[in-house]
């Protein structure tokens, strides 16, 4: 178990956020901070992409409810670090299990919060979020239950399956490279799917870039965070055919969608197949200088250059968000704020309407209710 000196030297080293608690059952409270850009330097039409900083300790504090750091010190005192260890042995034997996990959990936390309600089977006709339209693409689920089982073993009935989904995604960040940032744990888990809620709140592979910015909204994001937090495709893959209309056939104009740069229409068509149905995904893992990168703000840089594979992000150029596309477009600087900021938001995500205390329950199963495993 951590002592409190190394429990506040953790704390204190977690991406400049500090998330900390007293006591593995107190209530959490502290203060997040991170950097503050001066907007009127990225204002619409101006600043033509300069890198000007100012620095100052703005984000409010964060107080998740019900959620505390090392809540399960005594009760499962190796539950994080066989979740890192688990997360890494999948990685290393499929990487791209690291942005499937990512992605799980953003799906996850879009609907009744970070509750592991997406991970839940349909079952007795009930059909489950992982049903719907959205979320039919989503990967993942196989990885995150063979995590479970791996608890489960070592502590049984004790670590839910939300906890587990949220230390597996920012574990996996940080293996493609994405800065660490600390997760607080004590969620519970779902005791139901919500199918019918997932329409029109998660937004689709070929949205547009208003539609998930209000998606966002809703949650309670900002522009800035939404911008930040949609760096995730950085990394991973997509089908084609939530793209296909717009190397052929954009807005039935028979033509490309003519915010694409010329060259990469050429690059996805020679990935899709003439038909624009290719079997193999196209990497979300934007190139630089000829080789695939991971995580990272070079994500911003190519939207900037007319290379953005979907429609929401290629329009992140376009209106007020494109300031924050070149602030962290804007070389080591912006990453450094990139980072800062993505981080921050995650800590944000994972905060979002968690069951907690005597809510919910603790699955032994992360696709079952505890009742369907009786």
């Amino acid at each position: 178990m951590l002592g409190p000196l190394l429990r506040g030297t953790i704390c204190l080293l977690a991406v400049s956020i500090v998330l900390c608690t007293v006591g593995p059952r107190s209530d959490a409270s502290g203060s997040a901070a991170g950097l503050s850009i001066d907007d009127d330097d990225y204002a619409e039409g101006g600043g033509g992409g300069s890198s000007s900083f100012s620095f100052s300790f703005t984000f409010p504090e964060t107080r998740p409810r019900g959620l505390v750091f090392g809540f399960y010190d005594e009760t499962c005192p190796d539950a994080e670090e066989i979740v890192s260890s688990a997360v890494r042995k999948l990685y290393h034997a499929d990487p791209n299990v690291a942005a499937a996990l990512v992605r799980l959990f953003f799906h996850d936390c879009f609907i009744h919060g970070c509750d592991a309600s997406v991970l839940l089977d349909g079952a007795y006709g009930r059909r489950s979020e992982r049903d719907a339209g959205p979320n039919q693409s989503l990967r993942g689920f196989d990885a995150i239950d063979a995590i479970k089982r791996r608890v489960e073993t070592a502590c049984p009935g004790t670590v839910s399956c939300a906890d587990i989904l949220a230390l597996a995604a920012r574990d996996s960040l940080v293996l493609v490279g994405g800065p660490t940032y600390p997760v607080l744990t004590g969620r519970r888990d779902s005791d139901q799917s919500f199918y019918y809620d997932v329409g029109g709140n998660i937004p689709a592979p070929n949205a547009t870039y208003a539609m998930t910015l209000e998606a966002f909204a809703r949650r309670g994001f900002t522009e800035r965070e939404t911008v930040a937090l949609l760096g995730a495709h950085s990394i991973g893959k997509v089908r084609c055919r939530f793209f296909r209309d717009r190397i052929y056939n954009f807005a039935g104009t028979g033509a490309p969608d003519d915010s694409i740069d010329p060259d990469m229409v050429g690059e996805m068509r020679a990935l899709c197949g003439g038909d624009g149905e290719g079997a193999a995904p196209m990497e979300m893992g934007y190139y630089r200088q000829g080789r695939e990168v991971g995580f990272g703000a070079h994500y911003y840089a190519e939207l900037l250059e007319g290379r953005g594979i979907l429609r929401a992000d290629q329009q992140l150029t376009a209106g007020s968000t494109v300031r924050w596309v070149r602030v962290y477009a804007s070389g080591a600087r912006g990453e450094e704020v990139f980072r800062d900021d993505f981080a921050h938001a995650m800590v944000k995500l994972s905060a979002l309407s968690p069951l907690t205390g005597s809510a919910g329950q603790i699955r032994i199963s992360c696709s079952k209710r505890v009742e369907d495993n009786s």
